[in-house]
């Protein structure tokens, strides 16, 4: 692996969508999606070649970097019997090592987890007693096999002086609407110390409710759309069979939150969108199972009050405060039907906002990194054409009769992010960076104290949002040529919305965010076709923002 920016430090330990395209609910609901796990294991979830020995069908992974540890992942297959949610399966025990070199000569670490049948034949190893800021590599075996190699990074010391940081940023992946070209080219890279995925890891549509341009690419697992543990841990096992996901997760650890299509669209603490209570059986429930099955087959730690959100430290450069969006919001609500002023609506949580607050407050490194799943800058589009506003809306999520906002996002809760922007401002917190996701086009803003006066009005943080790796944007919904629609509709967006300095609404890929002491940059990439396994990769544009200036600005070359 290349290796830049590394020195040797001690150990420490830290402290701690705008929607994706919803097809609107269908006004039946096949009584076999809620009852289809009768029907036994799901074996399209695994490949055919699922063996009598134990087996490592779904790849290594690691996860939540430590100075001193990090998490690692993987799924045994005992049985061919046993696959992804079948509830199948003799307990298993699966040992691990942990070494500093690829060939594990130089082995560090080892143990044995027992893998069963109620965690769905997953485990999770919690190393710790490692060097920070360093590369290690790890192997697990069970029944006389073993797994590939697979490489992870530990975190810098809390008290480093580091030179830089560089991460993978994504969000977005639908299987059923193409090819993961786009970790596959994260994976090519080799230089990266973590790569975050900033939700959307899995959806939960049945085939053929959200492909790409309304076509199937590729058919998911299960067929129906899921609601149960069975079929969330089964759709997790599918993906996890994803050869270009499994080359990433080889390859670098992995910093996750969830979002609202690893639970149903527009999910909220009390239901979602795409969810019929009772048809589909109680809400409670499928939350559970939805949340049981992403701690299972993630690589994350369960966090405060067992979501996503938590902190990770980078040394003096950076602390990484990760929220959780959905767990603790109010209901979305609609203009005319509600106020998305009031400030007894929350998207954050008094909690969590208050644990954000003072984080941000209390840090003491260069840069505050916020992993953010849904865009918290303002996003004005009622000034756009009827032939351009009513496929923005849909993608958004909005009425298509005419609305200013996205209710989904941080729009919609504005009282909570009022009080997050005037703390940054009252307490002179700056170098603040909000990554996000969820939209489906990438952005590069401003976080404006008040947008309608805005550039006169101060900026209280920057905001690096990317694309989707495969999931349907504008000129996909329109079904017009990639790249049509962004000549036309960003000029106009960054008209209506002065803070915005980049939009494209049309394309699929990546970012590379880039951290060094002077400033912090994302470089966004772009795949040539999301329906090609082999789909290449190229730059399309970068944005940075310097030390101490809260704004973004356009840069000409990749990092």
């Amino acid at each position: 692996m290349t290796s830049r920016h590394r020195s040797p430090e001690s150990a420490d330990t830290p402290s701690e969508r705008v929607n994706s395209l919803s097809p609107r609910r269908r006004t039946v609901v096949k009584a076999a999606a809620a009852t289809a796990v009768l029907a036994g294991p799901l074996a399209a979830a695994i490949p055919a070649r699922a063996a009598e020995a134990p087996s490592f069908l779904h790849g290594l992974a690691s996860g939540d970097p430590l100075p001193d540890g990090v998490l690692l992942w993987t799924r045994v297959t005992p049985t061919a019997e046993a696959t992804p949610g079948s509830g199948l399966g003799p307990d298993t025990e699966v040992s691990w090592v942990v070494a500093t070199d690829k060939a594990l000569t130089n082995i560090v670490g080892r143990g044995s987890l027992t893998a069963t049948a109620a965690s769905d034949h997953t485990v999770k190893a919690d190393v710790r007693g490692l060097a920070p800021a360093t590369d290690y590599w790890f192997r697990f075996t069970a029944g006389g096999t073993d797994s590939p190699v697979a490489r992870t990074r530990t975190a810098p010391a809390a008290d480093a002086a580091v030179a830089g940081l560089r991460f993978g940023v994504v969000s977005c992946a639908n299987w059923e609407a193409g090819y993961f070209s786009s970790y596959r080219h994260l994976a090519a890279r080799g230089d990266l110390d973590a790569w975050l995925h900033l939700g959307d890891y899995i959806y939960e549509y049945g085939t053929g409710e959200y492909g790409a341009r309304g076509t199937v690419v590729r058919q998911t697992s299960p067929t129906h759309e899921i609601l149960t543990l069975a079929d969330y841990r089964t759709r997790h096992g599918k993906y996890k069979t994803d050869p270009d996901l499994q080359a990433l997760h080889a390859k670098a650890p992995v910093v996750a939150i969830w979002d609202d299509h690893e639970f149903a669209n527009d999910t909220w603490s009390g239901g979602a969108e795409n969810h019929t209570e009772g048809t589909e059986g109680a809400w409670a429930a499928r939350q559970a199972a939805a949340r049981q099955a992403y701690f299972e087959w993630m690589p994350v730690r369960p966090a405060i009050a067992g979501t996503t959100y938590r902190r990770l430290r980078f040394g003096k450069l950076a602390d990484l405060s990760l929220l959780d969006l959905r767990s603790f919001r109010s209901q979305q609500v609609k203009v005319g039907n509600g106020s998305v002023d009031d400030p007894d609506r929350t998207i954050t949580g008094r909690a969590q906002l208050d644990w954000l607050k003072a984080g941000l407050k209390a840090s003491d490194t260069t840069w505050r990194l916020v992993g953010n799943s849904v865009m918290i800058s303002p996003f004005a589009i009622g000034s756009l054409s009827a032939d351009l506003f009513k496929p923005l809306a849909k993608l958004l999520g909005l009425p298509q009769e005419g609305l200013a906002l996205n209710t989904d996002q941080w729009d919609g809760y504005t009282d909570d992010r009022r009080e997050l922007l005037a703390h940054l401002r009252s307490n002179a917190i700056g170098n603040t960076v909000f990554l996000t996701g969820d939209i489906h086009m990438a952005w590069a803003n401003d976080v404006p104290v008040d947008a309608g006066t805005y550039p006169l009005s101060a900026s209280a943080a920057t905001e690096f949002v990317v694309t989707s790796v495969t999931s349907d944007n504008l000129d996909d919904i329109v079904k017009v040529p990639e790249g049509t629609l962004t000549a036309i509709a960003s000029p106009i967006i960054r008209a209506a919305n002065r803070h915005v300095h980049f939009v494209d609404t049309d394309r699929h890929g990546y970012g590379v965010l880039d951290i060094t002491a002077d400033r912090a940059q994302m470089d966004y990439y772009v795949l040539s076709d999301r329906t090609s396994a082999t789909a290449t990769s190229s730059w399309s544009r970068s944005y940075r923002t310097r030390t101490g200036t809260q704004k973004v600005e356009r840069t000409y070359d990749p990092v």
